[in-house]
């Protein structure tokens, strides 16, 4: 089975390609460019590379959020249109879920996070259970002091990943001390290959029903939405 992975849901831009289980390319970069200019022909130049034509893939698995409005909105439209021409099943897998996969081999919880602004952020907590990845608390927006609050009552080691992770490492830090451990370089980048392996075994989705994950609404339609009470 080959299966393409889009990931544009942050400022990484993640493209990936698996046959079966290997993978037979992926394509990152963590330049600050619009993804809207630079996913699809991403997309087409690792395909072209690979020698796949859009003929022979089987299925889409696309990084649905959270993260920045327009990136996760370019990557879902991207997945949902190759899949509806193509006729292919397509699934969406969270955000951080992928780059909590980033912290396999930590021996205690994983916390994956991009910021939100205003002190507060996008997480979850995860951790990995006889080689798979588990779902502890779902993914949820909120302050960066609360969340550290809630990994205190946690009488383990927990791993915090992400590109965002040194703009609330102070706070983290100050309440959980030496509870908190903070990823590497090469763990705060989401891999796409990872997106695939967590998707490629999920049911197909309605290629029409699949939308963006935001969690929290963007300001000008929470705003809109309260004008219109």
């Amino acid at each position: 089975m080959k299966i393409l992975g889009i990931d544009t849901s942050n400022y990484q831009l993640g493209i990936a390609l698996v046959d079966g289980n290997e993978v037979i390319g992926e394509f990152i970069t963590n330049i600050k460019k619009n993804h809207s200019l630079r996913g699809m022909p991403a997309v087409e130049m690792l395909m072209k590379e690979c020698g796949i034509a859009p003929a022979d893939l089987d299925k889409i698995v696309v990084a649905n959020g959270p993260g920045s409005y327009t990136g996760v909105r370019i990557g879902v439209t991207i997945a949902k249109t190759m899949a509806w021409s193509l006729n292919i099943p397509v699934v969406g897998v969270s955000s951080l879920a992928v780059l909590a996969s980033s912290g396999r081999y930590f021996d205690g919880l994983i916390s994956p996070l991009f910021d939100a602004r205003r002190g507060q952020l996008y997480t979850g907590l995860y951790k990995f259970s006889e080689g798979k990845l588990e779902c502890i608390i779902e993914d949820a927006n909120l302050p960066a002091e609360q969340w550290a609050e809630i990994m205190s009552q946690y009488e383990q080691k927990v791993l915090f990943v992400g590109h965002d992770v040194k703009i609330h490492q102070e706070v983290l830090h100050s309440k959980l001390a030496d509870q908190a451990v903070f990823g590497d370089m090469a763990s705060h980048n989401p891999r796409p290959s990872e997106l695939i392996r967590l998707g490629m075994d999920r049911s197909e989705e309605n290629v029409h029903g699949l939308v963006p994950n935001y969690i929290r609404l963007a300001e000008a339609e929470a705003k809109w939405r309260e004008s219109q009470k």
